[in-house]
């Protein structure tokens, strides 16, 4: 499922109505004008139609999900050309030695971590989603794997211990339908996984 598939929540319409009622106030549109766009905002059904909406109004940016916390966008034409280039899936190991993903990164539906007497470090805060749910698929012996979502995502474990365990620090209780989701999979033997819910990094001003 392409990221500007996903169905559309009042949050996210509430997000453009607003940006609509501003474009009136400021006399970028006519009434019939915010009207007609009105009608075809509640028609709305996915993401990837709020857009056009106000594509060619300022401060534009589209809706993404899980709100200003959540720095794991699946909108926006930067996320857009970003998650067009999704291969499927990326292998990532560490064997002896480290590997780590971090700043503007694409999570690719399925990621495959490799560990053997090593670490792998994944950063997701500024990270783009390929899908709105993604699989890390794990095998980790005599290693660890550290990962960081932002506030609101979803970490759903299934992997099998042996010696070894995960622990999502309250990650797996997020209720929110909306939220992005990762889904842990594979072993671990005599290692470990530790996933931490952390504020997305604020950018610096130039």
């Amino acid at each position: 499922m392409q990221p500007e598939h996903i169905r559309a929540s009042d949050a996210d319409r509430d997000q453009v109505a607003e940006r609509l009622r501003d474009a009136l106030a400021e006399g970028r549109l006519s009434p019939v004008e915010h009207e007609e766009r009105l009608d075809t905002l509640y028609r709305a059904k996915t993401i990837g139609e709020l857009g056009p909406i106000i594509s060619d109004l300022p401060g534009n940016a589209a809706p993404h999900r899980g709100g200003s916390d959540n720095g794991m966008e699946v909108l926006g034409s930067e996320a857009r050309d970003l998650a067009g280039q999704s291969k499927g899936s990326e292998n990532l190991v560490a064997v002896f030695g480290g590997c780590e993903r971090r700043g503007r990164w694409l999570v690719e539906p399925r990621t495959n971590v490799s560990v053997l007497c090593g670490g792998v470090e994944l950063d997701l805060r500024e990270a783009v989603l390929s899908q709105h749910e993604v699989t890390i698929q794990l095998a980790v012996i005599l290693g660890g794997v550290e990962i960081t979502v932002p506030h609101g995502v979803r970490v759903i474990n299934n992997t099998s211990a042996i010696l070894g365990g995960a622990d999502l620090h309250g990650t797996d209780q997020v209720t929110d339908p909306n939220a992005p989701v990762v889904h842990l999979t594979g072993t671990c033997m005599l290692g470990g996984v530790d996933v931490k819910a952390k504020k997305a990094k604020k950018k610096r001003k130039k």
